[in-house]
């Protein structure tokens, strides 16, 4: 049986690159990093973002970009200040997709590495709520 989820796991051309947007962004702590050693595939970092494991790897960055992306949930206050520490690291933002109203609100940006990550105010029971609302209104 599942439990939740264990880690998530970013292959990237530079641990020192990705710790900053970690820290910078999501306001990761690093919990351990395996410096010359390779106990996996390659030389790693471990970070916590609130009780969530991500860790990096050292590797090749993805040959494209695309919508797969993991999204963390952000209080909507917050939303302007990421939007500020995002653009403060000089990291690739793209224009929200088109929502309707009541969903919650996104930033979607680019690490160097072509992984697309999403700040999202929004939760899955509000999303739920309102896509029901849409149906009734085209019923």
């Amino acid at each position: 049986m599942i439990e939740g989820l264990s880690h998530m796991t970013f292959i990237v051309r530079d641990l020192d690159r990705m710790s900053e947007i970690l820290s910078g962004v999501f306001g990761a702590r690093e919990v351990y990093s395996s410096e010359d050693d390779t106990f996996s595939v390659s030389r790693e970092k471990f970070f916590l973002i609130g009780d969530i494991w991500v860790a990096v790897m050292e590797g090749e960055a993805l040959p494209v970009r695309t919508y797969n992306h993991i999204a963390f949930k952000i209080d909507e206050a917050d939303f302007d200040l990421h939007v500020q520490r995002i653009e403060s690291l000089g990291l690739d933002m793209r224009p929200p997709r088109p929502r309707v109203e009541g969903e919650g609100r996104s930033i979607y940006f680019y690490d160097h590495d072509n992984h697309l990550f999403e700040l999202h105010t929004g939760t899955l029971a509000e999303r739920l709520a309102r896509y029901g609302k849409g149906k009734e209104a085209a019923q």
